[in-house]
């Protein structure tokens, strides 16, 4: 099968209370040996509802992609309302729930897709289809990733001497990979606030800070380039610990990767935050620019991601429906919101979720 079949099919999203099984998609193809099913289930509660709540998840990706076919999500809400809204161009679902003051707030969402591991030759030039509006919607800025001032000049400065895409590409993915540190203290996976991250000269953070770098760096270069937000499904099959999933519960394996568009090759994957990863975390820590295993990493890195992984979106400035306060620099993570206000989605003590991901044999799709 050739790397550039864009399968047709998307995500499907039963709506209700209780639903029964959801149509099917990609069914014919369920039996294709390199690809992998996993099931994802997100289970939602809000501990201190006041008033009206409402929840919103990510649904998985709805665009095409020649590395995940969402098959179907399904949901749940006893005694709430539910609906989704859809970003097209980001592949962006919202599974949106509303619960009456009473109503212990609720949401159950489970998805299934299919992946299977992504590689781009670049040695081999190849035909590219995306479109000019495709390609200019993801150059253009946004509230976290300006690309003008100190990142187009940071761009300009990184770039300099490079005639091609793939090495403007290649040379901001090889910065980020020598000035970036990960913090493990950052909450979540990060903001990706880039402008102050330059200005203030602290290139730290997670995947949200590291991989947003990259992307604005990139559309400052004028290359189109897209963060995906996904989550993180198994463990890793190539020999790193720090890479995966350490058990089917997955509730805190959020992960940002990242995207740029090559002329010769179109979307090519790279994620320069998970070879920081790699240095800080795998045993037995803090591994060395010139360590083999970093080295491999960061060749492996550009150009390929293994899909233990799945992907929600590409969005930025993601406005929650029905809600009054502001966007969100994007959705990875569940929401939620009292008629008293937006509640941290990371505070466990009035918000809990947990995602369990749950691989599955082919025939059982």
């Amino acid at each position: 099968m050739n790397r550039r079949e864009f399968l047709a099919g998307m995500g499907v999203l039963s709506t209700g209370l209780a639903l029964p099984g959801a149509r099917r998609l990609f069914a014919e193809d369920a039996a294709t040996s390199d690809w992998r099913t996993f099931e994802l289930t997100t289970r939602i509660e809000v501990l201190k509802p006041a008033g009206a709540t409402r929840v919103w998840a990510p649904g998985a990706l709805t665009i095409k992609t020649p590395f995940q076919r969402t098959l179907w999500n399904k949901l749940q809400a006893e005694g709430g309302s539910t609906h989704t809204v859809s970003r097209k161009e980001d592949g962006l679902e919202i599974i949106c729930a509303t619960f009456p003051a009473g109503v212990p707030p609720v949401l159950t969402v489970i998805s299934r897709v299919m992946t299977r591991n992504y590689s781009v030759d670049l040695t081999v030039p190849e035909h590219s289809k995306a479109s000019r509006a495709d390609l200019e919607y993801f150059r253009r800025a946004t509230h976290l990733l300006p690309t003008d001032g100190i990142v187009r000049e940071t761009s300009a400065e990184i770039t300099k001497g490079a005639t091609t895409d793939l090495e403007k590409a290649r040379a901001i993915y090889e910065w980020i990979v020598e000035n970036t540190t990960r913090n493990p203290k950052t909450r979540g996976c990060g903001l990706g606030d880039i402008r102050f991250m330059l200005e203030t000269k602290d290139l730290s953070g997670k995947c949200a800070d590291l991989n947003a770098l990259f992307v604005g760096l990139a559309r400052s270069a004028g290359l189109a380039a897209r963060d995906v937000y996904g989550i993180r499904t198994a463990k890793s099959e190539l020999g790193y610990k720090s890479l995966g999933a350490s058990s089917e519960k997955v509730t805190k394996a959020q992960h940002c990767r990242a995207e740029v568009y090559l002329g010769e090759h179109g979307w090519v994957p790279v994620d320069p935050a998970d070879v920081r990863k790699v240095m800080l975390e795998e045993p037995p820590g803090n591994r060395p620019p010139d360590d083999e295993m970093v080295k491999k990493a960061k060749q492996r890195l550009f150009g390929s991601w293994e899909m233990n992984w799945m992907a929600f979106n590409f969005a930025h400035d993601v406005a929650l429906p029905g809600s009054s306060a502001e966007p969100l620099p994007f959705l990875m993570y569940p929401q939620a919101e009292t008629e008293k206000a937006r509640i941290d989605s990371l505070d466990a003590d009035s918000f809990k979720y947990e995602i369990a991901s749950h691989e599955i044999t082919p025939s059982s799709s």
